[in-house]
């Protein structure tokens, strides 16, 4: 799969946020010969995993500091990696490199996370850099088409599945969230700000309180990228913790978009899955 990616220069910016992502990705770099720098978010990044890497620490909101950072390492590409949760822009100390884009920075934060994502990935490349995606520095890590677990969805859970991708793709242009939990044909939970940990523990919580009546091992995780999402940024992303969820909340199992959904440590995920006789399948676009 890596001979289709397109020719990087070395050293690879990774911007790195929070979560197992950004040294899964920096592994996959330096497996290929090309060098990895962090770029590491403060207040998201985990700093002991980041000493293994190249790295220097930046800041949201210095985007003068962190060009700056990356001509320093002679780094041209660049890619946005990890778990961010948004600041409000009242709430970011702006360096002068910033204040001078300023309306660019202020237009960037009026949507949703894929439009700032986006909006600072045009700002970055208008200095000269080139952002680039997963496919093209780590395809390895996205999910493969069909089941990867022992497990799989039945007929119940395919008509459960159908039905989250056409909610999913009704919601995708108004930048809400990239999962929904359906149970026999109910749309029971959409994902919001809180994510999907945070939706997975509502549906457990609702299962809980009574108001989820339909028995355990039914339903399904649909997960998959927003229709006008820019596909370098933010794809939707599961792991061991995703299948815990799923397990608690009592569904079936995890339908996600095969080349479009990042696997986070590929191994457990499904050792996790087979141990709770849940299924994780990836769809055809």
């Amino acid at each position: 799969m890596t001979s289709a990616a397109p020719s990087l220069s070395s050293p690879v910016g990774v911007i790195a946020g929070g979560g197992a992502m950004p040294f899964a990705v920096a592994d996959q770099l330096t497996a290929r010969g090309i060098t990895p720098v962090l770029f590491a978010l403060r207040g998201a990044c985990d700093p002991a995993r980041a000493q293994r890497f190249r790295h220097r620490w930046i800041s949201v909101g210095q985007l003068g500091r962190a060009t700056r950072l990356f001509r320093d390492e002679g780094c041209r590409d660049l890619i946005f990696i990890g778990t961010l949760v948004r600041p409000a822009l009242s709430e970011i100390r702006l360096d002068w490199g910033t204040l001078r884009l300023l309306g660019h920075v202020v237009r960037a934060f009026r949507g949703g996370d894929d439009h700032l994502l986006s909006s600072v990935g045009r700002i970055l490349e208008q200095q000269g850099f080139r952002m680039v995606g997963i496919k093209d520095v780590a395809p390895d890590l996205l999910m493969p088409e069909g089941a990867v677990t022992r497990a799989t969805p039945d007929g119940a859970a395919l008509a459960d599945i159908a039905r989250g991708r056409g909610v999913l793709d009704a919601l995708g242009p108004f930048d809400i969230g990239q999962a929904a939990v359906v149970i026999d044909g109910h749309v029971v939970a959409v994902e919001d700000i809180e994510g999907t940990d945070g939706l997975l523990a509502r549906v457990a919580r609702l299962r809980a309180e009574g108001r989820i009546r339909a028995k355990g091992g039914r339903g399904v995780l649909v997960k998959a990228p927003k229709s006008s999402q820019d596909l370098r940024f933010d794809l939707p992303t599961i792991g061991p913790r995703t299948v815990e969820g799923a397990a608690a909340a009592g569904i079936a199992g995890i339908a996600v978009i095969a080349g479009n959904t990042l696997a986070a440590e590929p191994q457990a995920l499904i050792e996790a899955a087979d141990a709770r006789g849940l299924f994780v399948i990836g769809l055809a676009g």
